[in-house]
């Protein structure tokens, strides 16, 4: 075995861009610019494609790449590619000049995409739609996000963890250090317009105050705590509370609320996820799954709990602030043989027991939440 690891190590290091090294990002010069300066592509013109067809935190994920682009080579034209179901995440975003987006037809997209002539395509997604997508503007030069997934595979399969310890936005930035464009370490970006910002008469009298957020949703079952565990965290916490999720998670919603409906406001479903992004926003502190809307938060600066299931930390897509030092609180049961079994989730426990949630000790969540109210 140790030998097959021996082999397995010099094979991942043939290709500079599996090195550690290669995801360190350049130094910042003056202020925060690239450090080529005006000698390089800072005053020339160019039309950028970044490619992030989904999910929720993915995108919010890819929004420092837009914003560095964009403040760093002032006179580029940024566009963005996504599926028209997220299309909510960007549309506000003062750093994206056109969006593209994919819905049922595919090639009339790619055929728009073609009229535009890109100079670069940036492709954070990196599957083979993307790559259709990168053959059919073969002119066009593309960077590509290294996905690492035989590192990742690795992890899940034999908890041998081989992954850089490098946040995945440093190694969606990699993709553009070609262009010189660096790190600003501000965070992340998430915009709201006006007509998306939730009245006061909408909320709660009972929370006008303030309140938790609860996130109490995922996009895979067990990414996220069962019911009961939720119910569990509302009845230690006192405190106002909104419960925070899509209509996927409205009946959820509504028994975990059914433990104090007064302190319990149950707003799955209730708003657009924009409307949902402004709760997020509003909120004092945020106790969340692995999902998009701890990615929201963390867009927001908003101090974060996080509870961790089947996924885990070491796969670099935690809470990013930047530079910012912001309350970040992760809970994770430990030595657990069995975790991570996936890097994305599972409709249910692959092994049935869900340790991975159950033995999470909901007064220890509670109990931190308690002391960030008060702090």
């Amino acid at each position: 075995m140790e030998r097959y690891n021996k082999k397995f190590l010099k094979y991942l290091n043939k290709d500079k861009d599996n090195n550690y090294k290669s995801f360190q990002s350049p130094p910042l010069g003056a202020e925060g610019q690239s450090p080529l300066g005006a000698g390089g592509l800072a005053g020339v013109s160019l039309k950028v494609l970044i490619i992030r067809l989904s999910s929720i935190g993915d995108i919010v994920l890819t929004t420092p790449v837009v914003r560095c682009l964009k403040q760093q080579l002032p006179n580029a034209e940024i566009h963005y590619l996504t599926k028209y179901s997220f299309r909510e995440i960007l549309q506000s975003n003062p750093y994206i000049d056109k969006l593209h987006l994919l819905e049922e037809n595919f090639e009339q997209v790619i055929m728009k995409l073609k009229k535009e002539n890109f100079d670069y395509i940036i492709d954070l997604h990196h599957n083979l739609r993307t790559l259709k997508i990168k053959q059919a503007l073969k002119k066009v030069k593309a960077y590509s996000l290294n996905k690492l997934n035989v590192r990742k595979w690795f992890l899940t399969a034999f908890k041998i963890n081989l992954l850089p310890p490098v946040h995945i936005v440093d190694r969606y930035l990699e993709t553009v250090k070609i262009l010189g464009v660096v790190n600003d370490r501000k965070g992340l970006d998430y915009f709201i317009s006006a007509e998306d910002i939730v009245p006061d008469k909408d909320i709660p009298a009972s929370h006008s105050l303030g309140y938790i957020g609860i996130v109490i949703g995922a996009a895979h079952n067990t990414k996220k705590l069962p019911s009961h565990k939720l119910k569990e965290l509302c009845v230690q916490i006192n405190h106002p509370i909104i419960l925070l999720g899509g209509q996927e998670d409205r009946k959820a919603g509504e028994e975990i609320a059914s433990t104090d409906p007064i302190k319990v406001y149950n707003s799955c479903g209730k708003f657009s996820l924009n409307e949902s992004a402004d709760l997020v926003r509003r909120a004092k502190i945020i106790i969340t799954h692995d999902t998009g809307l701890m990615h929201i938060a963390s867009a927001f600066k908003k101090p974060i709990i996080s509870v961790w299931g089947n996924t885990v930390p070491l796969f670099g897509m935690t809470a990013y602030f930047g530079n910012s030092m912001v309350p970040d609180i992760k809970f994770e049961v430990k030595r657990l043989w069995c975790r991570p079994c996936s890097k994305i989730g599972y409709k249910k426990c692959p092994l049935g027991h869900f340790n991975c949630m159950e033995k999470h000790a909901i007064a220890d969540v509670a109990q931190v939440a308690e002391r960030g109210i008060r702090s």
